[in-house]
């Protein structure tokens, strides 16, 4: 399950990812609320927001994303413990409020509650651009009924792009979400990891689908 993390505190964020990923959950992070209204409007089984975030706060985030139509569930963190704060929260859309300092354990309780609501809508485990397919379960991948080998890293990077149809994707977004990395000075990865998906997907075939979006990143296309 992909989970969302926005927090600016560092520390929390190491803490909570690596807690979340050793319990098999994938986490994206968000350090500011303009990244957590960007990141949230992505298909997530779940976010975590903290309340006080540097730009946007986390009220006016949670806010937006539910006037937006975004159904995802979300905990709520705040270094606040006063009930009004928790009902603003709440009121804004929250499903769940947890206080900081808290322990990982009752975290990880938080979160499976959420998800046993049922409340959240179940994220599609199979991809199909045009005559490409993609299955997140067995890890298939075929074009034309013909099966391609991906690694780990490329399977990752074309099944966040076929999530995605038609949206272009900066290369710092598909850096984080894919190896997990905050830094621009590494972007180069990603254009060499496209030219090893291409090679794979799109060598042989008249139709490309990986394609380049100047000044921005790349995009897998329907049409």
């Amino acid at each position: 399950m992909n989970l969302l993390l926005v927090d600016d505190d560092q520390r929390i964020v190491n803490f909570v990812k690596r807690g979340l990923e050793a319990e098999g959950y994938h986490v994206d992070v968000a350090l500011n609320g303009e990244e957590g209204l960007e990141y949230g409007r992505n298909p997530y089984t779940l976010i975590i927001l903290d309340l006080l975030l540097p730009g946007i706060n986390g009220t006016e985030v949670c806010r937006t994303l539910r006037k937006d139509k975004i159904h995802t569930p979300i905990l709520m963190l705040t270094a606040r413990d006063g009930v009004q704060d928790k009902v603003d929260g709440l009121r804004t859309g929250a499903d769940d409020y947890l206080t900081k300092p808290f322990a990982f354990e009752e975290l990880l309780a938080r979160i499976q509650a959420l998800l046993r609501r049922g409340a959240y809508q179940d994220i599609p485990t199979t991809f199909h651009i045009l005559d490409l397919c993609l299955h997140k379960e067995t890890r298939e991948v075929t074009r034309a009924g013909r099966p391609i080998t991906l690694t780990a890293k490329e399977f990752a990077l074309l099944a966040y792009l076929m999530s995605h149809p038609n949206r272009p994707l900066s290369r710092t977004m598909i850096l984080e979400h894919v190896w997990g990395y905050h830094h621009d000075t590494l972007t180069n990865v990603v254009d060499v990891y496209i030219r090893y998906l291409r090679n794979k997907v799109d060598k042989g075939f008249p139709q490309k689908l990986i394609q380049t979006v100047r000044d921005v990143g790349y995009r897998i296309s329907k049409t």
